[in-house]
């Protein structure tokens, strides 16, 4: 979106923004700091999208919000189009104590809602997600989930026949999978990668959320793709919450799902990666 124009930046709900610089947020949004009536706070601004992009963002936090620390929403609307929300400023870290990390997505995990899904979809994101509720998760994964990223993928020219046929045996093996495993709908923070994860005076913080309800390995699946949780998390995640017998076999499941909506979103690079779990099926 490049600079935000004074004309675009006198209509937020502020009196006077004095000061603002780009900072680093992610690929999806354009991200600021900005100091408005002597305060600094984290915009995120999302071009021609509109308010409603951040819904879900603010719904994610506010359902988060109930069980661990996050962001603070300040406020999020609209201008000339663009979708913009604003949140408390924080002094972010990365280092931190992973037992308490732990504990605090266990406490997250502990929400059981009434089914699997969310009460809306979220289908303005580069993947949009179908969030319809279930009562069976294995339907919910396949059909809501890891099909469609299948889709997207042929439909990209992203994957062969071969890859597809190697997609097949794994739902089938994760149909399977799930008739031996108690599965319940845990509030899931959606997008647990360590960029989603922080730590503010010490304290860890979740940012950036895709909640929805589901089997509380996905988010534990998605964590272990690209490094960053250490083993004193898994260790407390599982004194606080302990994961049923088999769960390391499982979350690959949900590491070929990430891994695929990466591939989908980025593009080749990460075939290697995708065909590396689904040859171990």
């Amino acid at each position: 979106m490049g600079k935000l124009s004074n004309a675009w930046l006198e209509q937020l709900p502020f009196k006077n923004v004095s000061e603002i610089s780009s900072v680093s947020g992610g690929d999806i949004n354009d991200s600021y700091s900005i100091v408005a009536d002597d305060k600094e706070y984290f915009m995120k601004v999302q071009p021609n999208r509109g308010k409603q992009f951040f819904e879900h963002e603010v719904e994610g936090i506010n359902k988060l919000n109930q069980r661990c620390l996050t962001p603070q929403i300040i406020t999020y609307g609209e201008i000339n189009g663009d979708g913009y929300l604003i949140q408390n400023w924080l002094d972010l870290s990365p280092i931190g104590d992973q037992n308490k990390l732990g504990k605090l997505l266990a406490n997250v995990h502990k929400d059981i809602g009434p089914n699997y899904g969310l009460d809306h979809n979220f289908d303005l994101g580069k993947i949009p997600k179908n969030n319809h509720w279930q009562d069976n998760w294995s339907s919910f994964f396949i059909n809501q989930r890891l099909s469609s990223l299948i889709q997207m993928a042929m439909d990209k020219g992203l994957i062969n026949s071969n890859e597809i046929d190697k997609f097949n045996n794994v739902i089938d093996s994760f149909k399977f999978d799930m008739k031996n495993h108690d599965s319940a709908p845990s509030l899931l923070h959606g997008d647990l990668w360590s960029g989603n994860f922080s730590f503010v005076e010490g304290e860890p913080i979740l940012i950036d959320p895709d909640v929805f309800y589901g089997d509380r390995e996905f988010d534990i699946g998605v964590s272990t793709v690209f490094g960053g949780f250490n083993s004193d998390f898994y260790e407390s995640y599982n004194q606080s919450f302990p994961l049923d017998e088999g769960w390391q076999r499982r979350i690959k499941y949900y590491q070929l799902y990430y891994l695929t909506a990466h591939l989908v979103m980025f593009g080749q690079m990460y075939l290697p990666s995708v065909n590396s779990i689904l040859d171990q099926f």
